[in-house]
């Protein structure tokens, strides 16, 4: 039986642990893995999908523990870090043995029931053993460097997540030395999953194998004249935050190119070896790496589960993967442009069951247009390649004043964030960086026209991010509108973005740092108000993570007056739901299924006036005191109704991709009851929202 890992620091706290209840978000995704009413190849998404999630748990929040312990002094002193590091560890190391339980047991002998075959060097017939010969000899070898290390050779540089093999050797050099360990780095420009040719596959299958596996079975052909006693692939994980001190760079853009590069060096967190791997191997990179024993992973297959991803580029059958959808359209032009619909009324998109097309469009014409004079963006993740983008670029181009408001510190979209800043300066943009010390996480737009000699606005305002790519798999909500107040207020933020002076104050715009945390608690109150008044109070609220005490123990004192309160998470909750005394009136759910779910929705019955708000931010520390963030109101009632219908009551009756969270920071998964209809959310959706499957044909 497993140790309740939560119950060793739940017993006396009001909150449950952040690091294990991120852990246990990664279990609800691998249980998608595991479920065998999902296709084959979505299976094996979602297993890679877990195997990336753990990489940047490592990556960020990992090191940025071991780099608290590491300030100020040696990391025995903090026992309390070290009791936490401790737990995350034990919950780590089970999930990586299930990861690799669960390839090695159902996903590859299904795929190879379905004739995909994964062949490692043992299970190659005679002239696949060939082919993979000829293969290391033509396009492999010729890229390997082996080093063997000596004084004059020291342990090399290895990238973070990179493919690497430690080899043990026997015998003498070439200069009779005795060198005994070699480091092989793969090539990064060769691919991670290798095809072979169709005539060697089993009867009209098609058969794969590993780069790692192709130079472990020739391994010994790199040290003619050696004996090679032992090897293994190895793989280490960084810390990959970027630091500048903002308060002390005269250039932001130029700092950060400078640390991308230095991103693939930062300290260890985390070595994964084959399983196999002898144990003086293991401890001598260990040693070279400054490891604890704890962080060491060995692991049954390849050490980087994500380049399975590879395989599914090449597989392409329909029966292994979901049904293909096509999103439905919030807004067909006809004969009236963008501009005039929203003269008429706000459009309310709704994605990826709505197209982002919409969105596009509305910048593109905004590009194009001669009434518009200005255009204002934020930009936190938006891809390498971006139609938004270019059309900013072409609307600076043709004069309009275009002002971008880009974050250089968007994790792991900086490279992407500082080649667009160098291009939209280049068009004659204005970039502006944001705030030191703050990112610019808030998801909005604006438009101004010159329409009858006067100036009016157009904005979008959105929960997730302006990515072609992404808004195709998160569901996200967008606002289009030309409320004069509304519209007039997102000027009034970019202002105060490009100014940096206090913003005016705001009617319809909750803005992090300075009012969304006041601004939320004093809806949880007045909500409880209303309570201890004998009136309903009521609160729904969909966010990515719930981990901000002050706004945890505002939830829990308006369950004490009576507030019913649902709360859907889809990952990291420190609040404890259901504890008598506590939060007996408070739920809590995580819904995982095809899309991931990104939408951030605060909902408050208000005395029936049921206001409504989206919003950029989770109820994270991060997000109310150290982003900029922004929460706006659906105002009009038709469209509250459709946030209601369409973000929070199909989330409330799923009982297929639901995920229930007790006390002791468990989930259960909720199924349907005997005489009760499954419900899948993210289903009904698809079926209400979408294009009928008369497109299927395209």
């Amino acid at each position: 039986m497993k140790p309740d890992l939560h119950a060793e620091v739940n017993k006396n706290s009001a909150f449950l642990d952040r690091e294990l209840s991120q852990l246990m978000f990664n279990r609800r995704v691998l249980a998608q893995a595991e479920d065998r009413s999902i296709p084959l190849l979505e299976r094996l998404r979602y297993l890679c999908i877990a195997s990336s999630n753990l990489d940047e748990f490592f990556e960020v929040r990992v090191a940025s523990l071991l780099a608290a312990g590491a300030g100020d002094g040696a990391l025995s002193s903090h026992p309390a870090l070290v009791a936490t590091l401790s737990r995350i560890s034990n919950e780590c190391h089970a999930l990586v043995t299930d990861q690799y339980e669960l390839l090695n047991t159902q996903i590859l002998p299904e795929m190879a029931a379905h004739g995909i075959h994964l062949v490692r060097h043992n299970e190659r017939n005679e002239a696949q053993r060939a082919w993979v010969k000829d293969y290391f000899d033509t396009e492999v070898r010729p890229l390997l460097t082996p080093i063997g290390l000596d004084p004059a050779h020291p342990f090399p540089q290895v990238v973070n997540k990179s493919l690497n093999f430690i080899v043990q050797l026997g015998g003498k050099d070439a200069f009779g030395r005795g060198t005994a360990i070699a480091i092989v780095k793969a090539p990064r420009v060769l691919p991670r999953v290798i095809r072979l040719p169709d005539h060697l596959s089993k009867s009209g299958g098609m058969s794969f194998c590993l780069l790692s596996s192709v130079i472990h079975a020739h391994i010994s052909d790199l040290f003619a004249g050696r004996e090679v006693i032992g090897y293994s692939q190895f793989r280490v994980t960084r810390d990959s935050d970027l630091w500048v001190d903002e308060d002390e760079v005269k250039n932001l853009r130029q700092a950060l190119k400078g640390e991308l590069v230095g991103r693939q060096f930062g300290a260890s967190v985390r070595l994964e070896v084959a399983m196999n791997c002898p144990p003086e191997l293991s401890q001598f990179l260990l040693d070279q790496f400054g490891l604890h024993q704890s962080r060491l992973y060995a692991v049954n297959g390849p050490v980087n589960l994500v380049r399975l991803n590879e395989i599914m580029d090449h597989v392409h059958n329909p029966e292994l993967r979901f049904p293909p959808f096509f999103p439905g359209q919030a807004y067909k032009p006809g004969n009236q442009d963008i501009f005039a619909a929203l003269r008429e009324r706000d459009i309310l998109l709704h994605h990826p069951y709505q197209s982002f097309q919409t969105v596009i469009d509305f910048i593109r014409s905004a590009a194009f247009d001669p009434a518009v004079v200005a255009i204002k963006q934020t930009i936190y993740r938006t891809g390498m390649n971006s139609d938004l983008m270019e059309s900013l670029i072409i609307a600076a181009r043709a004069g309009k004043e275009v002002t971008v408001i880009v974050e250089l510190k968007a994790r792991f979209d900086e490279e992407a964030n500082i080649n667009w800043a160098d291009k939209l300066e280049q068009a004659g943009a204005q970039v502006v960086y944001g705030v030191v010390g703050l990112k610019t996480h808030a998801k909005v737009a604006l438009v101004i026209r010159r329409e009858e000699g006067k100036l009016r606005y157009y904005a979008h305002l959105g929960t997730g991010n302006y990515h072609p790519t992404t808004t195709k798999f998160y569901t996200d909500f967008g606002l289009l509108t030309c409320h004069p107040g509304m519209s007039q207020e997102v000027n009034e933020v970019f202002i105060h973005l490009t100014s940096l002076t206090k913003p005016h104050r705001l009617t319809h715009l909750w803005l992090a740092p300075f009012a969304l945390q006041n601004e939320i608690i004093k809806a949880i109150r007045n909500e409880a108000r209303i309570a201890r008044a004998g009136r309903p109070g009521r609160i729904i609220v969909k966010i990515n993570a719930l981990v901000d005490e002050s706004v945890i123990r505002a939830l829990y004192a308006a369950s004490k007056d009576g507030v019913k309160i649902d709360l859907i998470v889809r990952g990291a909750c420190t609040l404890k739901p259901g504890v008598p005394g506590l939060s007996e009136n408070i739920k809590v759910r995580s819904v995982i299924g095809r899309f991931l779910e990104h939408s951030r929705i605060y909902y408050f019955r208000n005395d029936l006036a049921h206001d409504t708000y989206l919003a950029s931010a989770d109820w994270m520390s991060r997000n109310l005191f150290r982003r900029i963030e922004v929460a706006f109101p659906i105002l009009d009632k038709a469209l509250k109704r459709r946030v209601m219908a369409e973000g929070l009551t199909p989330y409330l009756k799923d009982n297929m991709n639901a995920w229930e969270l007790e006390a002791d920071g468990h989930y259960q998964r909720r199924k349907a009851r005997s005489k009760q209809a499954p419900f899948s959310a993210q289903q009904h959706l698809m079926e209400t929202l979408g294009t009928p499957n008369a497109h299927l044909g395209e």
